[in-house]
């Protein structure tokens, strides 16, 4: 079998084994369990609470490796479970072509407690399972009666969509077809297979899982066409590689490390995706986040009924055709004006669009309006971009979507467009949110908690050029006092360390979990705490960053949470914490401890499980010293040039370019002279980061010649500003190294 097929066996022995435990699921979640530990990843959320998790089904233990996760994570996972069930078949080598589910719905059930829940649900989840396999081995007409039953009961639970066809494929590929979106746009097109798969294919609704009797007909007439031999594929998992890899070679659907989109994952340009990677310095790219959109369901909402009935949304402009075929907006522009003619530039039409297909995710949260005065309902996004010709009301582009609320309320100022992106004005997020249940927030988290990619110590050690035993000093250290603040010279990687320690601390990307505000001349306690700031009627008291962050860490004391705060020597830090002196300090935290605010008749205190992480620029002597009243309650932690770590050597070898490699010793002489320079010191060498992300085929004599020209010199130049010999020396070296 071809390396790529290499997953079927294991796949279908696990899938066999896993059967065993339909009526011990204690001891399969203790297995799970298990596998986790014994790969030292946390186990991902499968109930509001994983400690209270009681019952799980066996299509979610096949998401758990088969989700949007990096292929390493993935392969770890399976590489657990082959230890832990004694699987004896090979592990795959790469999982090219297996269809994932989204992160932000990985399981098929609702966790239990909440209204979709049904008690059976996850027993017919069991029952499915098996009637399937018994299917898989011996295809008579009594096993497709007991395989439609369940099917057909299966298909209307919650969280069942599409997910339920690339299940059954994952546990007998060989038998059953997946529908996930790359396959069925592949079954679309007659150039791939038969006319008649391509009719069944095109019946099927975008937001409607077919029933028992259509599926089983299209696995049927698919293995008709395989079997034919006129395609080039001999089996399902061929048919299944080559929808994934035609739709991948078409639209540009893989992730930023190349690896497998999931079924509800957009296509987006490779280009936008590898710079992203590039220049990802928070740390934060690959984190889906919520976002909230207001959305008018036809003009004064007179769609809103037909689309709460259908549990969707959808737009119009059926001019434009399927709107994933477009690359930009200005195309979008370009359709509409020669639709519609006039002189309008329709732009934000495009916007609109191009924000419906590219930008909303499951997960989002979606408010309902009507004009510009009334919420209609608030409802949360579960499906991808589909198209429709048949739309309801002429609306083709359709999203599927969970309405969780539904009624009429009074606001102001609501956007005029159709669709506007509303997450950064905060107040006015927050504004339209109480109309809502309380029970709103926690229901947004539980939507989306999957969404967050795990994040370990060896993620940090991959990314960060820091040894194992700096990192355990600087783990160790933050957990202990609290309060660190990481100090170096430019380029030594404080931004790019900052939010990466908190997530590996945390295990997770919880980006919920961590904020950063940066420092200025201009910040002070009314932006950090709290006071007063104008307002429509005069002014009002405005809570602060640092206030707000504390509030919700009180709120969830279970979790750690981290508040970064960049260049924290440039502000005046007396004015900034104020009062707050003292309660930042590690055994002041608590509600024991609390201090009268300035501004509120209110009792604050800072949680224990905020972590504070400040960043300052040694090199910079513009800037005054810390206070030392809050200098003894930070601890302070030199980062330094990651010059000689495992990872920039792995790093400056698979360059492997001799220019780049001289220009990097010669920098590493420099910076023993700056060390030991009396006026400069260790704090003042030139760090790792001026020359890493550069991509082995972008490192021409040029771009070198640019960092020595335009970066190093002028910093030389600032250093050694009086001294204007040393300046030339170096000068030279460092060209000369790049010669």
């Amino acid at each position: 079998m071809d390396n790529q097929f290499k997953w079927v066996n294991f796949y279908i022995e696990f899938a066999t084994k896993l059967l065993e435990y339909k009526n011990d699921r204690s001891s399969l979640i203790s297995k799970i369990k298990n596998v986790y530990s014994d790969i030292q990843t946390k186990l991902p959320t499968l109930e509001y609470d994983n400690n209270m998790l009681k019952d799980i089904d066996p299509f979610t233990i096949f998401a758990l490796f088969n989700k949007g996760i990096s292929d390493k994570n993935r392969l770890s996972i399976i590489g657990g479970i082959k230890k832990e069930f004694e699987v004896v078949s090979d592990l795959p080598d790469t999982l090219y072509g297996i269809p994932c589910v989204n992160n932000m719905m990985a399981t098929f059930y609702a966790f239990e407690g909440s209204k979709e829940r049904k008690d059976d649900d996850i027993n017919n989840l069991w029952e499915m399972y098996e009637v399937a396999i018994t299917l898989s081995e011996k295809d008579t007409n009594a096993n497709r009666a007991s395989f439609s039953i369940v099917y057909d009961q299966v298909r209307m639970q919650y969280a069942i969509r599409w997910n339920l066809t690339m299940g059954l494929y994952w546990i007998r590929p060989y038998s059953f077809i997946t529908l996930d979106s790359f396959s069925r746009g592949f079954m679309s097109n007659p150039d791939n297979v038969s006319d008649d798969v391509v009719e069944e294919i095109k019946k099927l609704k975008p937001y409607d899982l077919p029933t028992a009797e259509k599926y089983l007909s299209i696995c049927d007439k698919c293995h008709s066409v395989i079997a034919t031999g006129k395609y080039g594929y001999s089996s399902f998992p061929e048919f299944c590689y080559n929808a994934w890899t035609k739709s991948v070679k078409e639209n540009g659907k893989t992730k930023e490390n190349g690896e497998q989109v999931s079924e509800i994952d957009k296509p987006v340009e490779t280009d936008n995706l590898t710079q992203e990677k590039n220049n990802n310095a928070l740390g934060d790219a690959d984190v889906k986040t919520v976002r909230y959109w207001v959305y008018a369901p036809g003009e004064k909402g007179y769609l809103w009924e037909d689309f709460y009935d259908a549990a969707i949304m959808a737009i119009g402009w059926s001019e434009l055709g399927d709107l994933k075929t477009y690359t930009s907006k200005s195309e979008m522009v370009q359709k509409l004006q020669e639709a519609w003619g006039g002189n309008s530039t329709y732009s934000n039409t495009a916007l609109a669009a191009w924000q419906f297909v590219k930008d909303i995710k499951p997960g989002d949260v979606v408010f309902a309006k009507k004009g510009v005065t009334e919420i209609l309902g608030r409802g949360i996004v579960e499906s991808d971009y589909v198209y429709d010709e048949d739309g309801i009301g002429g609306y083709p582009h359709i999203r599927k979507v969970r309405w969780t609320h539904k009624g009429c309320w009074q606001i102001d100022g609501l956007p005029q467009k159709t669709l506007t992106d509303i997450t950064n004005y905060t107040d006015f997020v927050k504004t339209i949110t109480k109309f809502f249940d309380e029970d709103t927030d926690s229901e947004i988290e539980d939507t989306t908690i999957n969404a967050y990619p795990e994040y370990s110590k060896k993620d940090f050690l991959d990314e960060v050029y820091m040894d194992e035993k700096t990192y355990n000093k600087l783990a160790g250290v933050l957990n202990n006092k609290k309060n660190i603040i990481l100090q170096g010279a430019p380029g030594v990687g404080k931004t790019f360390v900052a939010k990466r320690l908190a997530y590996s601390i945390m295990g997770v990307k919880d980006v919920n979990r961590v904020m950063m505000v940066q420092f200025h001349q201009s910040y002070s306690y009314e932006d950090f705490i709290m006071g007063f700031r104008p307002s429509k009627n005069g002014f009002e008291i405005k809570t602060g960053a640092f206030y707000n962050f504390c509030k919700k860490a009180e709120q969830d004391s279970e979790n750690k949470y981290f508040f970064i705060i960049d260049e924290i020597n440039r502000g005046n830090l007396s004015k900034i914490f104020g009062e707050l002196f003292m309660l930042v300090e590690n055994d002041k935290r608590g509600e024991k401890n609390t201090l009268q605010l300035l501004y509120r008749d209110e009792k604050f205190y800072v949680p224990r499980n905020v972590y504070i992480i400040g960043m300052m620029n040694t090199a910079d002597r513009s800037l005054a010293m810390l206070d030392y009243a809050l200098r003894r309650r930070f601890a302070f932690f030199d980062l330094k040039p990651g010059f000689t770590t495992d990872g920039f050597k792995e790093y400056k070898n698979a360059l492997n370019n001799k220019k780049f490699d001289k220009l990097i010793e010669c920098v590493q002489s420099l910076n023993e002279q700056i060390a030991i320079d009396e006026s400069l010191g260790e704090g003042f060498c030139i760090g790792h980061s001026f020359f890493s992300n550069l991509p082995a085929d972008e490192i021409m004599d040029d771009k070198l010649q640019e960092i020595v020209e335009y970066e190093l010199i002028p910093l030389l130049k600032e250093y050694w500003f009086d001294e204007s010999s040393k300046v030339k020396d170096w000068s030279e070296k460092l060209r000369s190294s790049v010669k």
